[in-house]
């Protein structure tokens, strides 16, 4: 991995999170480790409403996270229930985290996200939930935003269904807080799944 982003991962680890979130996260390391521990492959798909900003910035972090604890079959994905685009200044936020990111150009863009130079690129671009990319097998719906966890009672394919809830950075677009509340997201969904994979890594021991 990159050396700036084993440092913020390392920051990240430190983070003190509230009983109230990991009662949350409790839930998706318990599929993850039952799934494990069947030995079956664990899929996580990131669901927002635009798959703009948090589903992106959670698939990314996951994925991460299982690379640095050496987790394997692993597979993260993420989609909205609408196409939009992957919200440059989540971008941003990613890249100022350590993430090399290859920025293609285009209406809706397919970034490259590299976390090390020896492993494939995460492709990163606003899609719907069920879009082909994302395969078909069972996976686990992440519910990133209430929006989407409220208005979209059923997913197909999922053989469950996880709320973890982000604020929305997008409340700040265009005001003086705009780039302090990207690093925040960014920081907290690095820190929880942190926890999330730190568990699991500890759960094998």
């Amino acid at each position: 991995m990159y050396p700036d982003l084993i440092n913020y991962i390392e920051k990240a680890g430190k983070i003190d999170i509230t009983a109230e979130r990991k009662a949350i996260l409790n839930e998706l390391i318990a599929y993850i480790q039952k799934k494990l521990e069947n030995g079956d492959s664990v899929r996580l798909n990131f669901i927002c409403t635009h798959n703009s900003r948090r589903s992106h910035l959670t698939m990314i972090w996951a994925a991460a996270m299982a690379a640095y604890f050496k987790t394997k079959d692993v597979k993260t994905f993420s989609g909205g229930t609408e196409a939009t685009a992957f919200n440059p200044r989540a971008v941003k936020a990613i890249e100022n985290a350590g993430f090399k990111v290859i920025k293609p150009g285009g209406e809706n863009p397919k970034y490259e996200i590299f976390f090390d130079e020896g492993a494939e690129p995460m492709i990163c671009y606003s899609k719907r939930y069920d879009d082909l990319s994302n395969g078909s097998e069972k996976f686990a719906a992440i519910m990133t935003c209430s929006h989407a966890d409220d208005n979209c009672p059923y997913i197909p394919s999922a053989d469950a269904r996880i709320p973890v809830r982000y604020q929305d950075p997008k409340a700040f677009d265009d005001t003086p807080e705009e780039s302090e509340k990207y690093a925040e997201r960014c920081l907290q969904i690095a820190s929880e799944m942190y926890y999330v994979f730190e568990e699991l890594n500890q759960s094998k021991r």
